[in-house]
């Protein structure tokens, strides 16, 4: 399976704190914003990943993540001109995705809970079609809505729904089959001019080959597009890392965990950033690990 990250758009919900850097190299609490994205892919298995953002945000971000051989990863970069839709990426992406399956993900999406990493892993060994995670919500009226039936079929997906079926929020990661591409490419761009997701999705519903898996207790899904959802994040962040002593999101780490770089490269990555607490939190894992 391949990856996408989407760390496209201007951010302008997010001005001025956006006007000089892109939105996902914003820290939520102690590493940028997208590490977090890019710790689900890796948590998935996924070490091919395009990240696709606008052309003065690639640098920047090519700067803090490399080609990420420092973390057992391929990481290549595309351009997005403009934000012309999420499901874009899958056109912007057809030559990285080829024949085989991917997972999108958006840059401003926090996921954490127990379990996660089994999930992901059978969610990507379960795949037909179109894989999609659902979070309940309290105002489901604001979100697209995924009702399924007994056996997480998806049997309905509404937009910002006036009377919701559900409380199923569909989160900023998705699961396709390689069929993605062609369906994102045959899509008529929506009235505000962007290709809809939703509308990808909704192909796949069509198909009766959609999904949709709940997130319910012991997860969160936070977006951190916003500043206060962005305050909201870190402070969630916070709160684990300073009450369990693990890093949330913490790319080294996992990509030790999963066997991508072994104890002593995992030393050399703390001790460039001895100085801060994450180095020192690197060298002691790979001390551990030795």
């Amino acid at each position: 399976m391949k990856g996408i990250l989407l760390a496209g758009g201007s951010g302008t919900r997010m001005y001025p704190s956006t006007l000089a850097t892109s939105k996902q190299l914003l820290s939520v609490y102690d590493k940028p914003m997208i590490y977090h994205p890019l710790s689900v892919l890796m948590l998935a298995g996924i070490r091919d990943i395009l990240v696709i953002s606008t052309p003065t945000s690639i640098p920047s971000l090519q700067s803090l993540l490399g080609d990420g051989s420092r973390l057992g990863l391929t990481i290549t970069y595309a351009e997005q001109q403009e934000p012309r839709g999420i499901a874009e990426a899958l056109i912007i992406g057809a030559d990285h995705i080829g024949n085989d399956p991917v997972a999108l993900i958006l840059g401003d999406n926090v996921f954490h809970g127990a379990g996660f990493p089994r999930l992901l892993r059978e969610a990507r060994n379960d795949l037909n079609g179109c894989t999609l995670f659902g979070y309940p919500v309290s105002d489901p009226e604001r979100y697209g809505i995924g009702e399924t039936d007994a056996e997480g079929n998806l049997v309905s997906l509404e937009e910002k729904p006036l009377r919701p079926r559900s409380n199923d929020a569909v989160t900023g990661l998705y699961f396709y089959d390689p069929d993605a591409v062609e369906i994102a490419r045959d899509l008529t761009p929506s009235a505000r001019g962007e290709l809809e997701i939703t509308d990808v999705n909704l192909a796949y519903l069509k198909q009766g080959r959609a999904r949709l898996i709940r997130l319910g207790r012991g997860f969160t899904w936070l977006d951190a597009g916003t500043h206060d959802s962005l305050l909201a994040a870190s402070q969630y962040v916070h709160v684990i890392e300073t009450r369990q002593g693990v890093r949330v999101a913490c790319v080294e780490e996992i990509a030790l965990r999963m066997g991508y770089i072994d104890a002593e490269h995992c030393h050399r990555l703390g001790a460039r950033m001895r100085n801060s607490s994450y180095g020192q939190y690197l060298m002691q894992l790979a001390q551990l690990a030795a």
